[in-house]
């Protein structure tokens, strides 16, 4: 079959490699089609976490063949398997980006998303992604159905959107809050919508893009915010009588969101981490503290939102072809790659692999 694969910082090849076999419990899938995430672009580029001032090398291992959301067609599958997650060779699926070991203390507290193995599809050896016309679900997935009514780019949207959902459910949103969402890429926009979804007093959202920024309000924005035109943090204080925003949730993962969001909270108000950051972001920690006390909370995955994702998509509520722009056959992945770094022209960018 045809591959992608990660041979090293912005060195990754399509090559031809066997078709992969499936061991007792596990799946063989015909893969539909695969998302390019932020994250597999910070890998491609050769990402580093940020620790202070101190590096580590990027999470993901040579050799990896990348992509970690998407949808496919089981076509092989045992008892075990099948009696496991309730499907049948011929059944639609997705299976949530991480394959837990259902041992360590956070599995067994039922905490699957934050497993010590850490093993998301894309980034190691064990989990190899969905960048290829087949791949393995091993027997620890967890794995759902999903409509044949949906065009399969919009499918694979779950994984982003189970995101967006788990972030919204973090930030405790209710009905009296004003909502501010920074970034209206994938994550955000699924956020604007989940937030939406809660019947908040205000949904706002901040882009630098208008097109973004008109999807932003299809999604349910009440208010959008161009921040190279407008002061957001006056336009969010004359909307709430000088107060802020209950909560912000940051999905842009650019280092100026952060203190861009602590100023625009009220006291007592919540932050809600979710971006993926490719450099260090340095705020005030008074705000945090002595000026707001503020709430300040992550994000990661999206861990028992996957069905309502599915849900929403189902339901048509989302304006799924504004957010899904581009579908690619999955030889032209540098293609996808360098759409997904310009950020100018796209949302969602999606391989197709068979």
């Amino acid at each position: 079959m045809q591959a992608v694969i990660c041979c090293g910082p912005e060195d990754y090849r399509l090559e031809e490699v066997p078709v992969p076999v499936p061991g007792p419990g596990e799946a063989l899938v015909r893969v539909e089609a695969v998302g390019i995430c932020a994250s597999d672009l910070k890998c491609y580029h050769g990402a580093v976490k940020f620790w202070g001032d101190q590096t580590r090398p990027a999470y993901v291992e040579a050799g990896v063949i990348p992509g970690h959301e998407f949808v496919g067609e089981i076509v092989q599958v045992d008892a075990a398997g099948s009696e496991r997650w309730g499907v049948a060779a011929g059944d639609r699926v997705v299976s949530e980006q991480i394959v837990p070991c259902w041992s360590c203390r956070y599995c067994l507290r039922g905490q699957y998303h934050m497993c010590r193995r850490n093993a998301v599809y894309g980034f190691k050896h064990r989990t190899l992604g969905a960048m290829a016309e087949y791949m393995v679900f091993p027997a620890e997935a967890l794995v759902h159905k999903v409509s044949r009514e949906i065009e399969a780019p919009h499918a694979a949207f779950a994984e982003p959107l189970s995101c967006s959902l788990h972030a919204v459910e973090r930030a405790g949103i209710t009905f009296d809050d004003v909502v501010v969402v920074a970034g209206c890429g994938p994550i955000g926009l699924g956020m604007i919508a989940g937030a939406a979804a809660k019947h908040p007093a205000r949904v706002i959202a901040l882009d630098m893009a208008p097109d973004k920024l008109a999807v932003a309000r299809e999604c349910g924005a009440d208010t959008v915010i161009d921040i190279r035109a407008q002061d957001a943090a006056a336009v969010v204080a004359d909307l709430t009588d000088g107060y802020g925003a209950d909560v912000y949730l940051e999905a842009s993962g650019h280092p100026s969101a952060v203190p861009q969001g602590l100023n625009l909270l009220r006291k007592q108000g919540t932050y809600l981490e979710y971006g993926v950051f490719g450099s260090a972001a340095t705020v005030d920690w008074s705000i945090i503290g002595d000026d707001k006390e503020l709430d300040i909370r992550g994000a990661h995955l999206g861990p028992y939102c996957w069905p309502a994702a599915i849900r929403m998509l189902e339901s048509g509520a989302l304006p799924m072809n504004k957010i899904c722009t581009h579908q690619l056959p999955l030889a032209e992945f540098q293609k996808g790659l360098d759409l997904v770094s310009s950020g100018a022209e796209s949302v969602k960018v999606t391989l197709m692999p068979n």
